[in-house]
């Protein structure tokens, strides 16, 4: 792809997003969702090979399901009310339409097996994007409505994201795969708060994508396709090995990393609302997340991958980004725990 035409694809990917965020009318979101995803299906495919062709098949697919099922929840709102205000969307029916239309679009369970395949078949700056930046338009529509949707249909689809993203993520050997699963159980966290306290959702949400940003651009860096790929990461930077294990133990949730301070605060407010058996099943579900975030540490910095005495190693290709935004994103991923106070203000 060109890079002007590259440049027009990113520029309305961030237009789509943006109008969607900052509408209040139905319809305007509506056209902001389908820009968004219009714009990146030629990204998805630019690789031209079989497998992005699919990928962007299917992402083309049920995003459009998922815009249509939006479209429809609005316009039932509208013919009951008798107002496209995003905030006045009051009919129950399309609460619930609504609320599996966002899951479908951001990849909650169990409307989720969109996510690992077009990730597995896009390149891993396409499924950076489509793990951060695509997830920002549904999340706003999810903030915008929170008052109407209905409580229980978010908390089942938080646990069942929570789930299966541990458990889909155990078999996987193939990096973008292990990062979908993984989005899918933070997005499950997310939806779980989202009902009880809306800013503990989006400091989740801001971690998230910090702390994903700063993985995968080490990945990129080292061209990390799978596990295997990730033991020779020494080879180009020692220390970058060490700040990817503190990152996926950052992305667990261990502490004194920042990715503890959600999940610390969402079992917090879990257990004050009397919802313990909620708060004890995502504790426990977050193990399995935990366990191949280990593993995957686990072989970037312990393991070597078979070889003899005539190895080659990588080439040291010139960067193509930028060291000083990935030390800031990784130091923000790891080290901003004693600013949770601050970052709920």
């Amino acid at each position: 792809m060109s890079p002007p035409i590259y440049a027009i694809m990113l520029s309305s990917l961030a237009t789509g997003a943006i109008i969607t965020m900052t509408s209040y009318h139905w319809l305007m979101a509506w056209i902001g969702l389908e820009i968004n995803t219009l714009a990146i299906l030629p990204i998805i495919s630019a690789s031209h090979n079989p497998r992005s062709t699919e990928a962007a098949t299917k992402y083309f697919l049920t995003q459009a399901a998922a815009s249509a099922t939006v479209l429809f929840s609005s316009m039932l709102s509208a013919w009951q009310t008798g107002t496209w205000d995003i905030t006045q969307m009051s009919y129950v029916p399309s609460n619930a339409l609504l609320s599996m239309a966002l899951a479908m679009k951001l990849g909650l369970a169990p409307l989720h097996f969109w996510l690992p395949e077009v990730l597995q078949g896009s390149t891993l700056f396409t499924a950076l994007i489509i793990v951060t930046w695509q997830k920002l338009a549904p999340m706003s529509l999810i903030y915008l409505t929170i008052n109407n949707l209905n409580p229980t249909i978010l908390l089942i689809l938080g646990l069942l994201s929570s789930i299966i993203g541990g458990w889909g993520g155990l078999n996987q050997t193939q990096t973008r795969k292990i990062m979908a699963y993984s989005s899918i159980a933070n997005l499950g966290w997310m939806a779980t708060i989202a009902s009880i306290m809306t800013n503990i959702m989006v400091m989740n949400l801001l971690i998230y994508l910090v702390v994903t940003m700063a993985l995968f651009s080490f990945l990129i860096v080292s061209k990390s396709k799978t596990i295997q790929d990730t033991t020779m990461t020494w080879t180009l930077s020692p220390a970058m090995t060490i700040m990817m294990t503190f990152l996926l133990l950052s992305l667990g949730g261990l502490p004194p990393m920042t990715g503890f301070a959600p999940k610390w605060l969402i079992l917090e407010e879990l257990t004050t609302q009397n919802l313990i058996p909620m708060a004890v099943s995502m504790a426990i579900f977050s193990l399995l997340s935990l366990f191949f975030y280990t593993r995957l540490a686990y072989t970037t910095t312990l393991t070597l991958s078979p070889n003899t005495l005539q190895t080659k190693f990588k080439w040291r290709f010139k960067q193509t980004l930028s060291t000083p935004l990935m030390m800031t994103l990784s130091t923000m991923a790891i080290f901003l725990l004693p600013l949770t106070p601050l970052m709920l203000m």
